[in-house]
């Protein structure tokens, strides 16, 4: 059966109320107190859609400042109430004390992990479910637009999408979400699943061509989603981060400094820590998978060559990586795994053996992924070369095949003292950007 999990801790606020009668006690009052800032916070967002632009555009400049003060009060108010959660005693606890990994986990330690348990098992992460849902469900309504206007979509970039969000929520509310944080060779799946699958089959979506043809632009010089999206494709930290030299160094030097430093054991110990790490897995992960293999507009990409060097090199350190893990006598975040007190499974060393396994392993499959869209892209792109210099030569009458074909004959004629210049070839016209397709 599924258990939500929600990253503010109310399972483990939960915990600490053991009764109806404890939710009027102090620290019952100030939970629903904060609770309802919460709410106060997302009202105050919908009457911002619903009635302080439509003020704005009436000519009433206050009220959106009158809003904004009014939300700004209220997170004042349950930041506040927050750090007064943090300081108020619970009421008295159940009977049954907490188990260490009950207070650390916000939940009771999972069963032992089996073959069942590894597609049976979920959590429902409320930040990172709702993410990945509106990710498919934004993908599919733009697909869908494109059809309505009779217009084509590849169906195999819409199977990578769907493929990538369905990854994306099965490693952090399935069995990986779960067991994650108590077992090393879970969280490695986790973490290689985020940073290497996911990525991959997101960036064959090519989500931002979509977008582009999808939203509309305007033309009264203001800017909507399609130009805000357009700017910040072209602004110069997305250049900078997604230059394929700075995204793969990222992508091998932020995985070594995460498990060497003590970023490992603050992503298991602090729900925020674990939120930084997903994210930016999932951004350095998309930023390499999108200079090699990436096909949306506003990156620079290397030559073929080059990214399948790239791509070699990258993984190579990645796969030394690995053996150094395999090799270590040291337990990442042996604290961590210590307190938790899990009584079933293999030793902390050997689980982050296998886990290391896992990491070298998991981190295959996206190569033979990336491999086999380099090798269709790089032979699409020498068809099209070859088509460009077709035409190019049926308007020239193949000037070029006859200058060629006469400087053989020179050849023939010249003596053995003499080697007549070869012909002086028309230098081939830069490519142009493709235009961008829109309403």
């Amino acid at each position: 059966m599924p258990r939500a999990r929600d990253p503010v801790g109310v399972y483990g606020a939960w915990l600490r109320l053991p009764s109806v009668a404890s939710v009027m006690s102090p620290y019952g009052i100030v939970l629903g107190l904060k609770l309802l800032a919460v709410l106060a916070l997302a009202v105050a967002g919908w009457w911002h859609r619903r009635r302080t632009l439509g003020a704005l555009a009436a000519g009433a400049p206050r009220a959106f400042a009158r809003l904004i003060t009014a939300e700004i009060a209220v997170l004042l108010g349950a930041a506040g109430l927050g750090v007064a959660l943090s300081r108020t005693a619970p009421p008295a606890g159940p009977a049954t004390p907490l188990t260490n990994a009950e207070s650390l986990l916000g939940s009771p330690m999972p069963a032992p992990l089996d073959a069942g348990r590894w597609i049976g098992t979920w959590s429902l992460d409320t930040l990172f479910l709702p993410l990945a849902l509106a990710g498919a469900i934004g993908y599919l309504w733009g697909v869908v637009r494109l059809r309505k206007r009779n217009d084509t979509w590849p169906w195999l970039r819409t199977v990578s999408w769907l493929i990538g969000c369905a990854l994306f929520i099965w490693a952090t509310n399935g069995a990986p979400g779960v067991y994650g944080r108590v077992l090393f060779s879970m969280h490695m799946v986790q973490h290689m699943t985020i940073a290497t699958a996911v990525p991959v089959f997101l960036v064959l979506g090519t989500p931002i061509t979509l977008a582009l043809r999808v939203l509309r632009r305007r033309e009264d010089g203001s800017r909507g989603p399609r130009e805000w999206l357009l700017a910040a494709s072209r602004s110069l930290l997305v250049h900078v981060l997604g230059h394929p030299v700075v995204a793969a160094g990222m992508f091998v030097v932020s995985m070594i400094a995460f498990y060497y430093t003590s970023a490992f054991a603050a992503s298991l110990e602090s729900h925020t820590g674990h939120v930084l790490m997903t994210f930016h897995f999932l951004l350095t992960g998309y930023l390499f998978a999108e200079a090699v293999v990436g096909s949306d507009p506003a990156l620079s990409r290397p030559p073929f060559p080059m990214r399948v060097l790239l791509v070699m090199v990258t993984f190579g350190f990645h796969a030394l990586f690995a053996v150094s893990m395999m090799a270590s006598t040291t337990v990442f975040a042996a604290d961590w795994f210590s307190a938790l007190g899990r009584t079933w499974g293999s030793s902390l060393l050997d689980d982050q053996y296998v886990g290391a396994q896992i990491g070298w392993l998991m981190g295959e499959y996206p190569i033979l992924i990336m491999a086999a869209a380099l090798v269709t892209s790089w032979v699409r792109a020498d068809q099209r070369e070859r088509r460009r210099f077709d035409r190019r030569e049926a308007r020239d009458d193949d000037r070029e095949l006859q200058a060629y074909n006469a400087y053989l004959g020179r050849l023939r004629d010249a003596g053995l003292t003499h080697r007549p210049a070869p012909p002086t070839m028309e230098p081939r016209r830069s490519r142009r950007p493709e235009k961008e397709h829109h309403e």
